[in-house]
């Protein structure tokens, strides 16, 4: 394994444990906006954990699960601040909050790591 293929490979486990502990941390506040919500957080985590472990055994399916977590989180967010989620009004007031605005950080660095080790065919 190259130098390179280790940086992407740790890179992309630290930033998807980074969205996932962001997720499980503020699950608990997140059941007094619906419980759906809450659970939603928890999900999060725990896909993040394994998803986690699939980049770390050098599986696609890791990589794409890490993906699908990152843009979905990122959408959520986006979606929460401007048209609301189910049973729950926009917040557009919240943009700033400080977990939000690293759980954000580290799904759009999660992508870009995973569209960079797609360029490089790592």
């Amino acid at each position: 394994m190259t130098k390179l293929s280790r940086i992407f490979l740790w890179s992309g486990i630290i930033l998807i444990s980074i969205i996932g502990l962001i997720h499980a941390i503020d699950a608990q506040d997140s059941f007094k906006d619906a419980v759906y919500k809450g659970w939603l957080f928890y999900a999060n985590g725990a896909a993040a954990v394994i998803a986690a472990y699939g980049i770390y055994h050098k599986n696609s399916w890791g990589w794409n699960l890490g993906l699908m977590i990152a843009l979905g989180s990122f959408g959520g967010y986006v979606a929460s601040r401007t048209v609301g989620l189910p049973f729950i009004p926009a917040e557009p007031d919240a943009w700033f909050e400080p977990l939000g605005i690293a759980a954000m950080m580290a799904e759009t660095l999660f992508v870009a790591v995973y569209i960079g080790k797609k360029v490089r065919k790592l």
